[in-house]
């Protein structure tokens, strides 16, 4: 139960602080959104997906059916970007991040669907 926690704060602060970044625009934001091909109003589009994706999976251990759709759209949201990352030629530096986050919100929702069976 404590690793579930933990991985569920993990998560939730990755993309929240993620999302924020993006809608925000902070630091290398713009350059990385015009890297992959996306305006800055789009990246802040995605970044509020991640917000919104962040919340649902912080609020899935009273809210099961929240949590789980928030981590099958945030694995969405990661398809996109491995789609994006491989388009563009990023190499595996590019994907690691995603490809690790998508394991990480894997892992709760296969959880999850333990638990409710």
């Amino acid at each position: 139960m404590i690793l579930s926690a933990s991985l569920t704060c993990l998560l939730a602060w990755i993309f929240a602080l993620l999302g924020a970044a993006k809608i925000l625009a902070l630091g290398p934001m713009p350059e990385l959104a015009a890297h992959a091909g996306f305006t800055t109003a789009a990246y802040r589009v995605i970044g509020g997906l991640e917000l919104a994706g962040a919340i649902g999976v912080a609020l899935g251990p009273v809210v099961p059916l929240c949590g789980g759709l928030a981590g099958i759209g945030l694995l969405m949201l990661l398809a996109g970007a491995l789609t994006t990352h491989v388009r563009k030629g990023g190499g595996l530096t590019k994907l690691l991040p995603a490809v690790t986050c998508a394991a990480l919100v894997a892992w709760p929702l296969v959880l999850l669907q333990r638990l409710t069976q």
